[in-house]
């Protein structure tokens, strides 16, 4: 059995009585007090999350936004510096290697944030997109990354370290400076929840993680909970609800393909043979991932994420169904040992959150 890795906090949540499991080669922390408790501190107060798992790759030289452009869905003409945007790494086929953000920083000055668990292969993939001019570094095991979120995180975040965080935009960046080393804070809120990402060197990142913790408004939160909190909102998980076996129009981002470059795979990008709709249950009780989705006794699809949704008091589930079918409003899904009665509903599920709230 492979060693898994461990973050620059591992020995903090294990001496924190953390639960630990492997996730995505890491063995990262899932919860502390309790999931449940965790999402609702988050909701209502602010909670701090290690997400230093997580790949970053600094692209840097002459000619690196038109290059890029073709190398990612992502429309950088219209991507200002001091921005980020949300978009996707696809195979010529349109399927979705990754769904990852690119921080614009300066003039052909790119961070690309990815998933731990296609770092290796985002990296191989983007390279070879890439004229060899450039310089495509992947800086992951140098920095880290803990996530601040929840709508108390601005006044918190404003006591742990003055900045000019009220002006930030929605997806906007700062650079900045935490005990003497660069910071890079974002707010772009997986939670759904305000929230600011803050990346450092790795020396750094317990600091700032007690720094943070210091505060009486902020808890510290486990990936169970970030599960639970973004699937309430609707975000989708590489690996569950978006792989190479589906384009970025069946995951429902049709809207954000505007590039006018020609990137791999764009031919395929709007490619839908099925759709990944919301789906609600009469309960708490959850489906799982893969169940199988019937429509009038016929299968229609599967589940990809589904959970108890703690705001809302019943159970939820993101699921590609094929797309004739992806209108219906009534399903059944066969989980373990029962029948579902699942009705399909917009997405997101919760829809009182704070990500998008106005901060002047």
């Amino acid at each position: 059995m492979t060693d898994l890795l461990t973050t620059p906090l591992h020995a903090w949540h294990v001496a924190h009585n953390a639960k630990m499991s492997p996730f995505a080669g890491w063995d990262m922390p899932i919860q502390y007090t309790g999931i449940i408790a965790e999402h609702t501190h988050t909701r209502k107060k602010a909670s701090l999350f290690d997400i230093c798992h997580m790949g970053e790759f600094i692209l840097k030289g002459p000619g690196a936004k038109g290059a890029l452009a073709k190398a990612l869905t992502h429309n950088l003409d219209t991507l200002k510096t001091g921005r980020c945007r949300y978009g996707f790494l696809l195979n010529e086929n349109g399927g979705i290697c990754d769904d990852l953000i690119v921080y614009h920083i300066d003039v052909d000055h790119y961070m690309i944030v990815v998933n731990a668990a296609c770092r290796a292969s985002d990296y191989a993939l983007i390279a070879s997109r890439l004229p060899a001019a450039l310089s495509l570094e992947d800086v992951s095991d140098k920095m880290g990354k803990i996530d601040l979120q929840g709508p108390a995180s601005l006044d918190a975040f404003e006591r742990i370290l003055p900045g000019p965080w009220r002006r930030m935009p929605y997806f906007g960046m700062v650079r900045a400076t935490f005990d003497g080393a660069p910071l890079l804070v974002s707010r772009t809120g997986y939670t759904g929840e305000l929230g600011f990402e803050l990346y450092m060197p790795v020396a750094k990142a317990l600091p700032l993680w007690e720094a943070c913790l210091a505060d009486p408004e902020v808890e510290a939160a486990g990936l169970g909970a970030r599960d639970t909190l973004r699937l309430e909102v609707g975000l989708p998980l590489y690996g569950q609800d978006l792989d190479t076996g589906h384009t970025p129009a069946e995951a429902g981002y049709q809207g954000m393909l505007t590039s006018t470059a020609d990137y791999a795979g764009k031919a395929r990008a709007g490619d839908v043979r099925e759709k990944l709709i919301g789906l609600a249950f009469e309960s708490r009780r959850s489906a799982r991932h893969n169940d199988v989705v019937f429509l009038d006794g016929k299968k229609a699809g599967r589940v990809t994420s589904a959970s108890f949704a703690p705001s809302l008091g019943y159970a939820v589930a993101l699921a590609y169904v094929a797309a004739e079918h992806a209108s219906a409003e009534r399903f059944t899904v066969a989980a373990a040992k029962t029948e579902l009665s699942a009705t399909r509903v917009d997405l997101p599920f919760y829809t009182r959150g704070s990500a998008r709230m106005k901060l002047t």
